[in-house]
């Protein structure tokens, strides 16, 4: 075993000696080393360690072969990195080697580094091996690679201020939004440690307050009486919370000086409606601090957007604004206040008051069809559309305005007016021709207004191939025309349609609207001229100004169109306050909207070197129109009068109205008069009691509509009826239909007291007709105002045969119908008629009358003294005889009151009946002799009969102790 051991040893040995041969006659340094080309590193101030990427390591072909097993064969250095060599100016760097054989090399600081002086550091890097042989012959260096150093700060400064104090003067009573600023710096080299993050104000309880930026500024007003110094005490920090190594102190003065601006302001100004211009600054004047001033310029602003369509106007009714502003007619209102007349608006919500303008909303679901017969199916040209529109940001869809679309089987649109993206446009496809030629189809209008959720008004004027559009008064040009080809010829019906568009194929409604309208005008004919479209648009309330002429060429002054605005420039001081002192506002409704009307005035003063020397707050205040003492409108007159059936039948008719009259009174509250001397003590006593007043007023009124109480107006055999030519002559409008008559327009109540005097009602057929009801309410504003509901009864007297009773003054009067017990009792009806000596006797013979129901009378009483007398004598005689089989009422006394009525619990016809017996009774006064007379026979012959058959005969009534 021992022998084999030596063996393989002795192998093992001559394997090696023969390596040792070969690598000896290799050993020849043929390779430079190699390293990375460039080298980027991170130290930290302070530190010496390097941080390298990539690492630092040389690489050298020539190295010593390495073998798998556990140890390597190293005995020449050929391919080991003897070092490395930095090359540049006074590098704070050097580089070493760590292990020769790997090339592992790092870079270190020689000295201490300074952010503060040098952030970075560039130079050179070499490698170089160890040659051949023992005195390292024949050398070999690397390239050059470039290394890149940056040196990391760290935070060891403190934030220093620029400044050992600060020192600000203000003046008293001001907000300002810098006051002064302080600045600190810190020398450290990063951005994080060398910036401030913040400042603090370390002093307690102070009104002012500093920014991230070092801005110092107030919190509130400041007064001197109460600190005319403040001492702050101010540090800050850097964005590595390091705090200053020393504080700042800040001085600040409170100056008390004038305060410029407006002064004699006041905040609330109250506008009584119906007296005409206010002064708004009667007493107000411009203080500047005997500053040098060149000039003044102050802008008056009065905000009226919240009020109606963007300020107060006039709320009749679009229609009647349009005649009130000179419209020529045939002006189509499409949506009118829901009325018996008009009532395809009714399921639109609305604003739900009437203070100020009706307006319709659309919320993108709703849409309403224009009846038939309202709007002619193809417009006349040229021909005008308007509406008051307020539209904010939608969808990309069509929103359509108005429409006029194929009612069955296509969904050809002939007309629209829809708004798209912020632009308003107007579709108009002519009716086919001759000729199939383009012709100018889509108009188009890019407007801000369209999408500012503001009340606008539009005006299109159409006379083909042109079309003006007036926005607010205001006239632009389309910027897009596009053109299409003329319809073709069809039969089909078209459908009127507004907030949607009718899709006759799809029979459905598509393109809703979102937004609100009011107004929406078509006219057909003619073009609405610049006048009236000024005036549609024109506010009712703004501001005024009358310049004294002292100051008329200082001064110049500057309106808005509709007069929410004005501007007054000038130089001069004294001049400028007079103007202001004669600025107004002024409300011409007579029923203004009331409520806030915000008012500002904002004012820039400049002086020599024409630039603001002082600054004047801007004066803010508002204008209270106060609550207008509201119109009561009473109707009154004749409520209940009868006619003869044949002035019904008449072509005359019956007046319904004959003495109405319509009367509109306020209420006011006055303070009750005392004399002189008891007057100085109540001016302290608050018991002192204010009267009540009502105070006749005159207005106009826009509407007065009847209506048929009960069944409705039936064509064929009654209507109502009016003098169109006197209706028109008093500028006014009427319509009817089954329910009624409606008269519209803007007019004096006593033009309208004089139409509704000639309405009369005619009825052909008066046979089964007994009464008719009808009811009257007149309104103001729109429906803003609404008289008392005045309702009339008119009953018709029947007459069985006149002929045969003309001359027979004994005959029942021509009034009664015998046969129609329930319906000729006509006591408390005024026959005041100029008509009725038809139905009313003449003088001699109610005189005859008046006799012989005298002497009637005298019978009836003697026959029932004659026969109270005989019925008590026979209760004596018989009362023995017949005890057992009749009612013992000897002792039984009834009272009867005359007034009271039988009443029937069973039976409701017969109390309906009674109680109409029971009023007609209370009005017995109000009618004539002949036909008192007349009705007390009939009454005493008919009741008794009756009673006779109704009851049982042995029950009979113990009148002998009634006195007559």
């Amino acid at each position: 075993m021992q022998i084999r051991r030596y063996k393989h040893f002795a192998s093992v040995v001559g394997l090696v000696l023969g390596l040792l041969c070969a690598v000896e006659a290799a050993k020849v340094n043929k390779h430079k080393p190699w390293i990375e080309t460039t080298y980027h590193g991170i130290v930290t101030e302070n530190d010496d360690k390097v941080l390298l990427d990539p690492p630092l390591i040389a690489l050298d072909k020539d190295a010593p072969l390495r073998y798998a097993e556990s140890f390597e064969v190293t005995f020449t250095k050929e391919g080991e990195i003897c070092g490395f060599r930095i090359h540049g100016q006074n590098v704070p760097f050097e580089a070493v080697v760590l292990d020769k054989s790997t090339g592992e090399g790092v870079i270190r600081a020689k000295d201490k580094l300074d952010c503060e002086l040098q952030k970075e550091h560039t130079f050179t890097i070499q490698a170089y091996d160890c040659g051949e042989g023992p005195d390292g012959a024949n050398m070999k260096k690397s390239h050059k690679a470039t290394v890149h150093i940056q040196v990391n700060d760290i935070n060891e400064y403190s934030p220093v201020f620029k400044e050992k104090s600060y020192k600000a003067t203000v003046i008293e009573g001001k907000k300002y939004d810098s006051i002064l600023k302080v600045e600190a710096v810190d020398a450290d080299c990063s951005f994080q440690f060398s910036q401030i993050c913040s400042y603090e104000i370390i002093t307690p309880d102070v009104p002012f307050t500093v920014d991230k930026d070092g801005f110092i500024k107030n919190t509130e007003k400041l007064n001197y009486s109460k600190e005319r110094m403040y001492k702050l005490t101010v540090t800050a920090y850097d964005c590595g919370k390091n705090r200053a190594s020393e504080d700042v102190l800040v001085k600040i003065n409170i100056k008390p000086t004038c305060k410029p601006g407006w002064q004699g302001f006041n905040k609330r100004i109250e506008y009584e409606p119906g007296t005409g211009s206010l002064a708004l600054f009667p007493s107000m004047h411009l203080e500047t601090c005997e500053e040098p001033i060149t000039s003044i310029q102050a802008n008056i602003e009065l905000e009226t957007n919240h009020i109606g369509k963007g300020c107060d106007r006039d709320t009749y009714s679009e229609k009647s604004l349009h005649k009130l502003c000179g419209a020529s007619a045939g002006t189509v209102e499409l949506l009118p206040a829901p009325s018996s007349s008009a009532n395809w608006t009714v399921g639109l919500p609305t604003d739900n008051g009437h203070d100020s303008d009706q307006v319709f909303e659309f919320n993108g679901t709703q849409a309403i069809k224009v009846p038939e017969g309202v709007v002619s199916t193809s417009l006349k040209e040229p021909f005008t559309v308007s509406v008051w529109m307020r539209h904010g940001p939608g969808a990309r869809e069509k929103e359509t305005i108005l429409c006029n679309s194929d009612k069955t089987e296509m969904n050809r649109h002939h007309y629209s007016l829809y708004v798209h993206n912020c632009h308003l446009i107007l579709l108009l496809r002519q009716d086919p021709a001759e000729t199939e030629n383009y012709k100018p189809a889509e108009f188009h209008w890019k407007l801000d207004q369209v999408c500012d959720k503001e009340w606008h008004h539009y005006v299109l004027n159409v006379e083909f191939p042109s079309v003006a559009l007036f926005v607010d008064g205001a006239t632009f040009e389309p910027f897009l025309v596009t053109e299409d080809y003329p319809l073709h010829s069809s039969k089909i019906d078209m459908q009127l349609t507004i907030g949607a568009c009718w899709q006759g194929g799809n029979a459905r409604m598509s393109q809703f609207f979102r937004g609100n309208l009011a107004g929406l005008m078509i006219r057909s004919g003619k073009l609405e001229n610049k006048k009236v479209i000024d005036c549609l648009y024109t506010c009712k309330e703004g501001l005024d100004v009358q310049l004294p002429e002292e100051v008329a060429s200082a001064v110049k002054v500057a309106f808005n169109p509709n007069q929410s605005s004005l501007t007054v420039e000038g130089d001069d001081i004294e001049a400028f306050d007079k103007v202001m002192q004669h600025i107004s506002y002024l409300n011409s409704r007579q029923f203004p909207t009331p409520g806030i009307r915000h008012l500002r005035v904002s004012t820039t003063v400049k002086c020599f070197n024409e630039e603001t020397c002082i600054l004047i707050p801007e004066a803010a205040g508002y204008v209270m129109v106060l609550q207008p003492e509201e119109p009561k409108i009473s109707l009154s007159g004749i409520d209940h009068f009868a006619r003869g059936a044949a002035e019904f039948e008449s072509p005359e008719g019956v007046t319904l109205f004959p003495e109405l009259r319509i009367v509109s009174t306020i209420t006011r509250e006055v303070e009750a008069e005392t004399e002189p001397e008891a007057a100085e003590g109540a001016e302290d006593d608050p018991t002192v009691q204010e009267t009540v007043v009502s105070e006749e007023i005159m207005h106009n009124l826009d509407t007065c509509e009847v209506t048929a109480l009960g069944d409705e107006l039936d064509g064929e055999h009654e209507t109502l009826e009016v003098d169109q030519a006197q209706v028109q002559q008093r500028g006014l409008e009427m319509t009817s239909s089954n329910l009624g008559l409606v008269l519209t327009g803007v007019n004096t109540m006593a033009n309208y007291e004089q139409v509704l005097h000639l309405i009369r009602y005619k009825n052909w057929h008066t046979e089964a007709l007994f009464d008719r009801k009808f009811k009257l309410f007149c309104s103001e504003l729109n429906g803003r105002y609404i008289s008392n509901d005045f309702k009339v009864e008119v009953s018709v007297i029947h007459t069985a045969n006149p002929m045969d009773h003309a001359n027979n003054a004994m005959v029942q009067p021509n009034f009664i119908n015998p046969v129609h017990h329930a319906s000729v009792d006509l006591s408390g009806h005024n026959l005041v008629n100029a008509h009725q000596a038809s139905v009313v006797p003449s003088a001699a013979t109610i005189v005859i009358v008046v006799c012989v129901s005298f002497l009637v009378f005298m019978i009836i009483l003697g026959v029932f003294r004659i026969r109270s007398a005989h019925q008590h004598t026979m209760r004596d005689t018989e009362g023995g005889k017949e005890n057992e089989m009749d009612w013992d009422d000897s002792a039984l006394t009834i009272t009867v009151n005359p007034m009271e009525t039988y009443e029937d619990q069973h039976s409701s016809e017969e109390e309906e009946e009674e109680e109409e017996e029971s009023e007609e009774g209370e009005e017995e006064d109000d009618i004539t002799s002949a036909e008192s007379e007349s009705s007390e026979d009939e009454e005493a012959g008919e009741p008794e009969d009756q009673q006779g058959a109704s009851r049982q005969q042995q029950l009979e009534w113990d009148d002998s102790t009634l006195t007559y």
